[in-house]
């Protein structure tokens, strides 16, 4: 495929995890200014507040937002919107080196911009929650996290690996599987880590969160990186193991 041809995907890239980044993370915003009030403790971390009803309405967001960027973008890029889907698929061979590193680059670019957008639409405000940057909850260790980054990432890629990456699957149902899968994992694990699975996803808020003046979480972005390419990584081999899938490049 020619540079233009890739730059374009990158481009739908770009897009794609702008739009999951502003709509999750919004939703995170949103709840914590509905259950706190326009005043806010200094200090306070993103999940004061939240309850199982308002991890729903996070999961669910980010899973419209992944279910609608795929229907959007699925047949120009394939719609990664992050890393470790990316690394998992040039690792089984599905992309070149180059195509993977203009996507990560596109990825998070776009994760940056939504979180820097937020913050230009809600006001410094928005800064005190967090900008729904994810992180271990209390009694979490390290190993725990990633742990629980890698498990609730390997369902995700699995399930991108049967209804989007297999061609023998039928058609039309990947964005709706892909996001409900999402949006488990969020209701279920969002408590633990925040439920990110996408190191994008973290990498944009905590920019932001760095630049502007609230918390500097880069000491737990490890935790946000190992788990899910290990998850994606895990998840394709298997699948590929037990499928007998061809590759499609």
């Amino acid at each position: 495929m020619s540079e233009q041809d890739l730059f374009k995907r990158s481009i739908a890239e770009l897009i794609g995890t702008y739009v999951l980044v502003f709509l999750g993370t919004g939703s995170v915003v949103t709840t914590v200014l509905l259950t706190q009030g326009a005043t806010l403790i200094p200090g306070n971390t993103f999940n004061i507040g939240i309850d199982i009803a308002a991890w729903f309405a996070i999961g669910i967001s980010f899973g419209i937002a992944v279910l609608a960027m795929i229907y959007a973008f699925g047949h120009i890029s394939g719609t990664h919107i992050n890393p470790a889907v990316s690394i998992a698929l040039w690792a089984t061979k599905r992309m070149k080196t180059s195509d993977m590193v203009s996507y990560i680059v596109a990825q998070l670019i776009g994760a940056s911009l939504a979180s820097f957008t937020i913050v230009a639409i809600f006001g410094s405000r928005a800064i005190g929650t967090g900008l729904g940057a994810t992180a271990m909850f209390d009694g979490v260790s390290y190993g725990q996290a990633i742990l629980c980054e890698a498990v609730a990432t390997f369902f995700l890629m699995l399930t991108i690996m049967g209804t989007a990456v297999d061609k023998r699957a039928p058609g039309g149902f990947a964005g709706l599987a892909i996001g409900l899968v999402v949006a488990a994992d969020i209701t279920v694990v969002g408590n633990i880590t925040g439920s990110s699975l996408n190191p994008a996803r973290t990498f944009g808020p905590y920019l932001a969160e760095l630049l502007l003046g609230g918390q500097n979480l880069w000491w737990q972005f490890p935790i946000y990186l190992i788990g899910p390419i290990i998850g994606a990584l895990v998840a394709a081999l298997i699948y590929d193991y037990v499928s007998d899938v061809k590759k499609v490049s």
